[in-house]
């Protein structure tokens, strides 16, 4: 059969929407069979062009010629409804849009601040979170899981590290829920509302630091690059959000909707705690919550994967979709789920200089997550068919909106 039949194409492009998105495994699959690289129409009528296989996804991310600055594409951008460089309605200048030498330079400083040290200390409060909010549950039933573990022990846990006051606590965990929808118009009251809590957090922090990473990075100096300025710290914040917050939800939304799909894997991790990094490195490769990457232009004309590729383009690399074309030495079917497999092959956390700065956060808060809930609610299924499930229809997020289930806490 031809692309057309199994793909929505249409002008010659395949169209990543809602109805891709909620069955963007196979589809991507039958991608990648067509070939490494294919244009594509995104949000809002964006077109570009999407990477779906694992090597060229590799050499994109480390291309020269292709850079987060879209001055190249602005009017295309335009038409769209994007606005370049207006950080009050954005993310803010922070160094997940930036490119070298201005990326160099925000990421030494922010790594400063964010020190693997900082984030291993979390881990008994990460625990204590879990545990509270099953608690909170009650002893069985039905409900949404989403809506009461897997959003708010991100969300509790990134606005702790942040140093954010808990009287601003809700409204952080609604705005920061749209942090990633920074596309779309009608998240822009809530993404202005985010960016002016973390400014007046920011000039608070100046006059009375404490003890959380904002102050820290209030703080940090370095010699040759000096200090962020007020409108970085407010972007390092927002970038840290979306790190810290939406993609660890879905992470462990679909970690967990993976395992309830898969049984035989559930009781496994159950009886083998130990083995539940090593799963957490499964669950970023068999269905990553950042699904693809954000957009980077072409400064100039270049080839990708033999494909023309012209001045101004958008690029978009599917990191899920590598995830599952990763070469395997020991011959293992990457379209399975293994929560053993030692040599789980992913580009969910990027590759090269953006590679997430938040990485080992999510990693350690998926993990903690899993290993409380497999051990506190014994009974745990879907309570309602997996095709019913409603997935997020916009942004680079993979992750269902809610995750009904029946449980029983021991």
């Amino acid at each position: 059969m031809s692309a057309h039949e199994h793909c929505p194409y249409q002008d010659g492009r395949v169209v990543i929407d809602h109805a891709f998105k909620a069955d963007s495994p196979a589809r991507y699959a039958r991608l990648r069979r067509l070939g490494p690289i294919h244009p594509a129409e995104f949000h809002l009528g964006l077109k570009g062009w999407v990477i779906v296989g694992h090597d060229l996804a590799r050499e994109a991310l480390t291309h020269p010629a292709l850079l987060k600055d879209a001055t190249p594409a602005a009017e295309a951008l335009a038409a769209a409804g994007y606005v370049l460089h207006q950080p009050s309605v954005g993310l803010g200048a922070q160094m997940m849009e930036a490119d070298p030498p201005e990326h160099t330079r925000l990421r030494r400083l922010a790594s400063a601040a964010f020190t693997p040290r900082r984030t291993a200390e979390l881990a008994p409060r990460i625990e204590r979170i879990a545990h509270d909010l099953i608690d909170a549950m009650p002893p069985s039933g039905e409900l949404d899981l989403v809506e009461a573990f897997n959003a708010p022990l991100p969300a509790t846990v990134i606005a702790e590290l942040l140093g954010i006051p808990p009287r601003y606590h809700l409204d952080f965990r609604r705005w920061s829920g749209q942090a990633l929808q920074v596309a779309s118009p009608e998240h822009r009251p809530a993404l202005a509302a985010l960016h002016g809590l973390l400014a007046g957090l920011v000039a608070d922090k100046r006059r009375r630091p404490q003890d959380d990473l904002l102050s820290a990075l209030v703080a940090v100096r370095d010699e040759e690059d000096g200090r962020l300025s007020e409108e970085e710290l407010v972007g390092t914040a927002m970038m840290l959000v979306v790190a810290g917050h939406e993609s660890t939800v879905h992470l462990l939304g679909n970690a967990v909707l993976a395992l309830l799909r898969h049984p035989g894997q559930l009781r496994l991790l159950r009886e083998r705690p130990e083995l539940v990094p090593g799963a957490v490195e499964e669950f970023l490769r068999y269905d990553t919550s950042v699904e693809r990457s954000t957009s980077r232009y072409a400064s100039e004309d270049l080839e990708l994967g033999g494909v023309p590729i012209p001045r101004g383009s958008m690029v978009v690399v599917a990191l899920g979709s590598a995830g599952h074309d990763a070469p395997h030495p020991d011959g293992d079917d990457p379209a399975v789920l293994d929560v053993t497999r030692s040599n789980a092959r992913h580009l969910a956390f990027g590759h090269g200089i953006h590679h997430c700065l938040g990485a080992p956060l999510a990693r350690l808060e998926t993990a903690i997550a899993l290993r409380t809930l497999l051990s506190r609610v014994p009974e745990l299924e879907l309570a309602v068919p997996p095709d019913s499930l409603d997935w997020i229809g916009s942004g680079i997020i993979r992750g269902v909106l809610s995750l009904p289930v029946r449980y029983r806490v021991g």
